[in-house]
Formats: structure tokens, C-alpha cells, sequence
């Protein structure tokens, strides 16, 4: 995206061995850019090889949570619930999870929060609210980052996505929109991830929540344009 970006800050990454959060750290690491992942094991951190920082640690415990953002420059979240009930359960994760990962990070001095949350999210009779009400959580956490990071020398960025698909990145031209006025779409996890990955440096990325899926096949030098076409 625009050659490499001189952007050198420790990056922590939780949600790191799902699907989207493996593409951030692809990303990250395709940019040069130092790399934490917060792990429930030191095992599951071994799909990553020995390029990156590992911090084990549950998103339920604070302290954990304050060891692994130590030092960080930013942090990118791209925690999912995969339960109903118990510690993956949206409560969980996609809300208590992210509140507590922003209000460690910002007490650890880190400039900026991104984070993967979904269109829909102020739609609580959208059908993906079935599933333990998983939209309103994640608009509770949303609301949280943006009240803490909103303050002076922070920011953040929040990246809602339609569906995610696999796929490599750059081969989409994406639709972006705010206000949550989609309805439904697709996009590729490897291109949320580099949107996420972008907002590090882009100023245009700064204290955006925005929507995006794919328009249309079509290969993409750089991403770095869609967040110049949201609103300033």
C-alpha cells in the first residue's frame, strides 16, 4: 500500500489466531511492522513461526490483558465470539473482551485502537443479532473505543465488515459507506486486515467507523483511497 510505510510501533494483535486476525498479522508483517499477539496458549502461537512477540494472556483478565500491551504503540482487535455461552460467548468477548483490551491499552499509553466490529450493528432485529444478541455487543465495545480514544493524542478505527470470505487481498474494489445503512455483502478477511493495518499510519484513517464489502473483481494497488472517500 503505497510502498512501506515508516511506521516502526510495537503492534499488538488480539484475535490473533482466528481467521481475520491471522490476515493482520500477515499484513503487519508484510509491511515490516513488529508484531504481539495476545494467545490463549503459547501453542496456538505457533502457526506465526518465531516473527512475532508472543503474550499469553485471556481477554477476561486485566492483568494479562496489561502485560500483553505493555509497550505497544497500538493495538488491533479483531476478536470474534465463537459460542453462545461461557468465555466465547459475545458478552464475553465481542463486548466485555474489546472494553477491557481498550481501557488496559489507553492506561498503557497506546496511541491508537483499531478493531473489526460488522454492519448492522445499531440494527438489534438484523437476523446475525440472534446469535446471543452478538450485534448489540459489539456496538456497546464500539461506543466504549470511541469514547476512550477519542480523547487527545489517540485514535481509532473501526472497520465494519459485511461477511468475510477467504481470499488473497487487493483483488476487490470495495464499497465504503457510514451511518450502517448496509444491509448485507461480502468481503475478504485479507482486506479488512489490511485496512486495519493501514489505518496505522493513514491520517485519513484517524476516528473512522465506517462500513465496507466488495463492489466488484478488481485489482487494487492500495486501499489507502477508500478511507479518503469518508467523510471528514
Amino acid at each position: 500500500m503505497d510502498g512501506k510505510p515508516s511506521y516502526k510501533g510495537l503492534v499488538l494483535v488480539a484475535g490473533a489466531t482466528g481467521k481475520t486476525g491471522q490476515w493482520v498479522v500477515r499484513r503487519l508483517q508484510h509491511y515490516g511492522i513488529p508484531v504481539r499477539v495476545l494467545v490463549r496458549s503459547a501453542e496456538k502461537a505457533s502457526v506465526f513461526g518465531s516473527g512475532v512477540e508472543v503474550a499469553v494472556g485471556h481477554v477476561q483478565n486485566k492483568g494479562e490483558i496489561a502485560a500483553a500491551v505493555k509497550g505497544c504503540d497500538a493495538v488491533i482487535s479483531a476478536l470474534g465470539s465463537s459460542s453462545f455461552f461461557g468465555e466465547a460467548s459475545p458478552q464475553e468477548v465481542d463486548r466485555d473482551g474489546v472494553i477491557r483490551l481498550a481501557d488496559e491499552a489507553s492506561k498503557a499509553g497506546v496511541r491508537h485502537f483499531a478493531m473489526v466490529s460488522s454492519i448492522a450493528v445499531t440494527r438489534w432485529y438484523h437476523p446475525l443479532n440472534l446469535f446471543a444478541g452478538v450485534l448489540s455487543m459489539k456496538y456497546a465495545a464500539e461506543e466504549h473505543v470511541r469514547s476512550v480514544f477519542s480523547r487527545e493524542n489517540r485514535s481509532y478505527t473501526i472497520v465494519r465488515p459485511g461477511g468475510l470470505k477467504d481470499g488473497e487481498p487487493l483483488q476487490f474494489r470495495l464499497h465504503v459507506d457510514e451511518g450502517d445503512r448496509i444491509w448485507n455483502g461480502w468481503i475478504n478477511r485479507s482486506d479488512v486486515a489490511e485496512l486495519l493495518v493501514a489505518s496505522l499510519w493513514l491520517d485519513s484513517a484517524k476516528n473512522k467507523t465506517f462500513e465496507v464489502i466488495n463492489e466488484a473483481e478488481e485489482y487494487q494497488e492500495s486501499l489507502a483511497q477508500y478511507y479518503g472517500k469518508l467523510s471528514h
